[in-house]
């Protein structure tokens, strides 16, 4: 199943939803208040992990939101430990132990939404050739 192409995949509506679940992702982060860092953690990577499964399966995608996820938690611990920003109780080499999930699944929304653009772009070309064709 991983690698089979998902039925809703240049379905606009069904890019929308990606990007409402992302939503919902990145505010729960911010608002839901847990006994622990580590339940929110595991909270979000299961759902991050679902947003992908939903939206995505392809193993194209799941590599590519962990190769993001990992470069961008190692950029922003590099910024953090610079001082340009700096997150109040930080739990993992000073960020929150959260932060690779919501760069996970922005790069599974990233890529959704350019694989929709890319194939868009593919259906009105194709549009023309039949156009030419006809002709």
């Amino acid at each position: 199943m991983l690698g089979r192409r998902h039925k809703f995949q240049t379905e606009w509506s069904s890019v929308m939803r990606c990007v409402a679940v992302f939503v919902g992702i990145n505010h729960a982060s911010a608002k839901i208040n847990f006994d622990n860092n580590i339940q929110l953690s595991l909270t979000l990577a299961a759902l991050s992990i679902g947003l992908w499964w939903l939206f995505d399966r392809s193993s194209v995608g799941l590599l590519l939101g962990v190769i993001i996820a990992a470069l961008a938690t190692f950029v922003t611990q590099i910024l953090v430990s610079q001082g340009v920003f700096w997150y109040s109780k930080p739990d993992f080499f000073y960020i929150k132990s959260w932060v690779p999930c919501i760069f996970f699944s922005g790069g599974v929304t990233m890529g959704t939404i350019g694989r929709a653009l890319a194939t868009g772009d593919a259906d009105a070309e194709y549009q023309g050739e039949i156009k030419e064709h006809m002709e």
